[in-house]
């Protein structure tokens, strides 16, 4: 997309790895999640990206001090936004809410920025404290 091209500070058609996720509480998805890193750098400072599988991307972020992460900005994506869309499609969400809020920032490691995206599903809402 456009915009995360622009963060990232890609080449046209530069090629990415993307990384999408189901956050999920008792049973219910609750963020869809979308993590996107240059090839370029996949091998060098992102390694960890080429190999997180299922296990929390969160959790290798905030662990090692060498990363920093850059403001957070939200957003309410609605359907003329492609995030938007994917969200609804991978969740299989009965009935298309207006819009869904997101949030996202750009991490650095060695100069090297990773997006991560997080859409914020509606059944969040009922989650308890």
């Amino acid at each position: 997309m456009r915009d995360e091209t622009t963060l990232l500070g890609l080449r046209t058609h530069e090629r990415v790895w993307v990384r999408e996720v189901l956050l999920v509480a008792d049973g219910v998805p609750v963020v869809f999640a979308r993590s996107v890193v240059s090839r370029r750098h996949v091998r060098g400072a992102w390694y960890l990206f080429h190999g997180v599988g299922s296990r929390p991307l969160g959790a290798a972020l905030f662990a090692d001090p060498r990363i920093a992460r850059l403001p957070l900005a939200a957003a309410c994506l609605d359907a003329r936004d492609a995030r938007y869309h994917r969200a609804i499609e991978v969740t299989g969400l009965p009935s298309a809410p207006r819009c869904l809020w997101a949030r996202r920032s750009v991490f650095r490691l060695r100069g090297r920025p990773l997006l991560v995206t997080e859409v914020f599903l509606p059944a969040i809402q009922k989650l308890r404290a």
